[in-house]
């Protein structure tokens, strides 16, 4: 086979037909010499407005593909396959904790080679877990065990179910992710595509063909089960005991439990857990009309494409990093809370992306520095940021327009905007929630990012309040061989602090799954 890159199609013009043409004359051979192609990456170039193209790379099967002149663009085609290499037996079932990507992928492959592994989870399985936030949403009624944080499928279920990753995998991990999506129900699409994502509708449906996967495999799944100790003996790990009471036993156990369980980190402390704190991110959402980012970023054809996104980055004169994260096009935001009396948010888009508004968060670094290097002062100034914004919002999501967040006033009256919200509102003043020194960085960020996208700082722009749990604020310790400061117990995942989004938690738990099998 044959690779073939830079192939610029135009987005008035992306059909099969047109592809097979441009193709052909790239190759300088007749449309009928290829037999078939496959498409291995797909992105949009934008910068001509006028002229916006297609950037296809394809693998190509031909009838003679000796005949082709091989060029800086046009070479040979290897597809590398990963392959999960067993190389011992278990005398145990491994205890996954945790059922978000981390969890579940670590599961899939530890069920694939016989492993059994039995899947401890807090929260409910989707379909409850689905009825809980959605009660929850209307009635400000929160479940702390099962909420848009915990429950099966993690955080990233109630997201836009973005997969792009800048991590580079030379074992093919990232394409094994990809393909176990695609075979439970994700569009093919994801395979190929720069900025991949699911939606919050579909991957719901994904998890729940995992799990039956993983089940029909010999794996067993225990809701309602959070791990409230470690059973440790001789700095080896023996087991761990659920809801304060049960007890179960095994010499091998990951920790995949997500970057918000406070409770959990606590308790590692407590069982002398080697963890360090861990630099990441505080802010506020910005909400626009879909149709002004997808002008500014697209020009007058953006009916042709997708919804637009965005990245915006920007280093104040303090040098603090402001940057978007998580950008939501066509999305809502959701309030998104696990703890009673406080208050977070985070971003949601269906596959479609089909809702007015687009969102994303504009958040500022944050150090240890910041919290003077203790281990939980990250999850200190957290829970303090979320309990002022659920006063401010007196339990609802504070919003404001960006004119009155300039000037320090309480909203008192929206704009031509209209918030896209789960979960009620309330018009605020978000300077009474956050420290200075972060509403100070976003006040200077938002001008420069309106030179970027036109409109991004007009002065009836949404506003909302607290987006605090970007990452895990600490680190979960582990050596080269994927394992912590006892024996058998093995951090993974964005809440031990090595991934980054559900692709990357995904690739971790897989790494997690070969360490286990292979010593």
């Amino acid at each position: 086979m044959l690779r073939i890159r830079e192939v610029k199609i135009p987005i008035s013009l992306d059909n099969n037909e047109y592809i097979l043409k441009k193709v052909s004359k790239l190759l300088n051979t007749k449309k009928e010499e290829i037999i078939e192609y496959k498409i291995l990456k797909k992105s949009i170039d934008a910068r001509n407005k006028n002229n916006i193209m297609f950037i296809y790379e394809l693998a190509l099967n031909l009838k003679n593909e000796n005949k082709i002149h091989l060029t800086k663009n046009i070479s040979k085609y290897i597809e590398n396959e990963y392959k999960f290499i067993k190389n011992k037996e278990l005398n145990c079932r491994p205890i996954i904790v945790g059922s978000g990507p981390a969890g579940l992928f670590c599961a899939y492959m530890l069920a694939l080679t016989g492993c059994n592994p039995i899947i401890l989870e807090r929260g409910e399985k989707i379909e409850d877990r689905v009825n809980t936030v959605e009660k929850f949403l209307k009635t400000n009624k929160l479940n702390p065990e099962s909420n848009i944080q915990f429950g099966e499928g993690g955080a990233g279920t109630f997201s836009d179910g973005k997969l792009n990753t800048l991590t580079k995998d030379k074992l093919n991990r990232h394409k094994k992710v990809f393909e176990i999506f695609i075979e439970n129900g994700a569009p093919s699409e994801i395979m190929y595509l720069n900025k991949p994502h699911i939606g919050t509708d579909i991957l719901r449906k994904v998890i729940i063909n995992i799990r039956n996967k993983i089940i029909s495999l010999g794996g067993e799944f225990k809701y309602n089960s959070k791990v409230t100790n470690l059973i440790i003996d001789n700095n080896k790990i023996k087991g761990v005991v659920v809801n304060d009471n049960e007890k179960i036993l095994s010499d091998i156990v990951v920790l995949a439990i997500g970057h918000s369980a406070r409770d959990t980190f606590y308790m590692l402390n407590d069982n002398n857990i080697k963890m360090k704190p861990k630099n990441f991110a505080i802010g506020l959402r910005i909400e626009h009309p879909r149709e002004m980012i997808d002008k500014s970023q697209y020009g007058e054809n953006y009916k042709l494409l997708e919804p637009a996104s965005y990245k915006l980055t920007y280093t104040t004169k303090a040098n603090r990093s402001v940057y978007s994260f998580c950008m939501c096009p066509g999305g809502f935001v959701v309030n998104a809370s696990s703890e009673e009396n406080r208050l977070c948010i985070n971003g949601m888009s269906n596959y479609k992306r089909d809702e007015l508004n687009s969102n994303s968060a504009i958040v500022v670094n944050v150090t240890a520095n910041d919290f003077d290097n203790k281990l939980f002062g990250g999850i200190e100034l957290q829970r303090k940021l979320e309990e002022k914004a659920y006063i401010e919002g007196k339990g609802n999501i504070p919003i404001q327009l960006y004119k009155d967040f300039k000037n320090n006033i309480k909203t008192t009256k929206l704009g031509e905007i209209i918030p896209n919200t789960k979960g009620n509102y309330t018009l605020s003043n978000l300077n009474n929630i956050l420290p200075k020194y972060i509403s100070d960085s976003i006040k200077e960020a938002l001008p420069v990012f309106g030179k970027k996208i036109k409109g991004f700082d007009r002065e009836d722009s949404i506003l909302l309040g607290i987006e605090a749990r970007t990452s895990s604020p600490v680190i979960i310790e582990r050596d080269d061989n994927l394992t912590s400061s006892v024996e058998g117990l093995y951090p993974c995942g964005e809440g031990a602090g090595y991934a980054g989004g559900i692709t990357t938690a995904a690739i971790d738990g897989i790494k997690v799954a070969e360490a286990i099998v292979k010593h």
